[in-house]
C-alpha cells in the first residue's frame, strides 16, 4: 500500500510520489497559465466551475449535474487520492478540496504554498494542455461538512461550537463593507486566514505547533464543532484543509458565507 499523504502535503514529500497510481494531482488555475507551467501529470479546474451563485450571494457549491461534468473530465475516480493547488495562496485549492469532502471523497490534500512553493523548491514542471482521460464520476453532495444559513442560526451560541471567521479584521469588524450589511456572526472568532502564512515564506503555512497553540488559545479546540466562513468560503477553506492537518475532524464549511449573511437583513450581526 501507498503511504498515505496528509492533509497538507509539502512540496518535497509529494515529488516523491509523483508516480503513485492512485494520485490525481489537481491545478486550479486558467487554462493558459496552466499550459505554460504545471506539475508533471496534473490535470486543470477553473474555480468557476465548481462554484455558483445568485447576486448578491454568491461562492455557493455548483450542482450535481455540474460537478458531475468537471470531475468525469479530469478522470476522477473514488480511488484516487487527490492532491489540489493555485497561484492564489490556496485558497481556491482548498474550496476544490472541501467540495470533494462534501462529495464524500475523503482522500484529498492540499500543497503546501501552492505553485509558488513547488517552484522554489526547484521541483520539475512541464508545459502544455491536459490530457486527462475522463471517467464517469456520479457527484453526490453529502451535506455532512455543508453549514447552512438555517443550521448556523440554529447552533448560535451553543458551548461546543466554534465560529471562524477568515476575512480580515476590517471586514470582521464592519469597517470593509462587502455586503449590505457589515460586521460578523454573533460569537464569531476572528482568524486572518493569512495568519496561517509563514511570514519569512508565504503562503507556506507557519510552525504547525505555534498555529494550534493559537487557535487553543482563541477557543477554536478540537472536541469543538468548528465552522469556518469568509466572504464566499474561499479563503476559510484554506483554514479547513489547516485545521485538519492539525487533527480536528468536527468542520463545517459555510459556502455563501458572508455574501449570504451580510445581504440578509433577518440575520444577526455584531460589529
Amino acid at each position: 500500500m501507498p503511504e498515505k499523504l496528509p492533509p497538507v502535503v509539502s512540496p518535497q514529500k509529494l515529488a516523491e510520489h509523483l508516480a503513485d497510481d492512485n494520485l490525481l494531482i489537481v491545478d486550479v488555475s486558467a487554462p493558459a497559465e496552466f499550459e505554460a507551467a504545471h506539475i508533471p501529470g496534473a490535470v486543470q479546474v477553473e474555480y468557476s466551475d465548481i462554484v455558483t451563485g445568485s447576486p448578491p450571494v454568491m461562492g455557493l457549491i455548483s450542482d450535481n449535474n455540474q460537478l458531475s461534468i468537471v470531475f468525469s473530465a479530469i478522470g476522477l475516480t473514488s480511488s484516487h487520492h487527490v492532491v489540489a493547488y493555485d497561484r492564489a495562496g490556496g485558497g481556491q485549492a482548498g474550496r476544490l478540496l472541501y467540495t470533494l469532502e462534501a462529495l464524500g471523497h475523503a482522500n484529498v490534500s492540499l500543497l503546501d504554498g501552492g505553485m509558488q512553493a513547488w517552484v522554489s523548491h526547484s521541483q520539475p514542471l512541464e508545459q502544455g494542455p491536459a490530457q486527462p482521460v475522463a471517467s464517469h464520476y456520479e457527484a453526490r453532495l453529502t451535506g455532512d461538512n455543508i453549514a447552512t444559513k438555517e443550521y448556523i442560526l440554529s447552533r448560535l451560541g451553543a458551548p461546543d461550537l466554534a465560529l471562524l471567521d477568515c476575512r480580515t479584521p476590517a471586514e470582521f469588524q464592519g469597517t470593509d463593507l462587502r455586503a449590505s450589511r457589515g460586521g460578523h456572526i454573533p460569537g464569531a472568532i476572528n482568524f486572518d486566514w493569512t495568519e496561517a502564512f509563514d511570514p519569512a515564506n508565504p503562503p507556506s503555512l507557519a510552525d504547525l505547533d505555534t498555529l494550534q497553540e493559537n487557535f487553543n488559545a482563541m477557543g477554536v479546540t478540537a472536541d469543538k464543532e468548528v465552522i469556518l466562513y469568509c466572504q464566499t468560503h474561499t479563503r476559510s477553506s484554506h483554514t479547513y484543509m489547516l485545521l485538519r492537518q492539525l487533527g480536528y475532524e468536527n468542520l463545517k464549511g459555510y459556502p455563501g458565507a458572508w455574501s449570504d449573511w451580510g445581504n440578509d437583513p433577518s440575520t444577526p450581526i455584531d460589529q
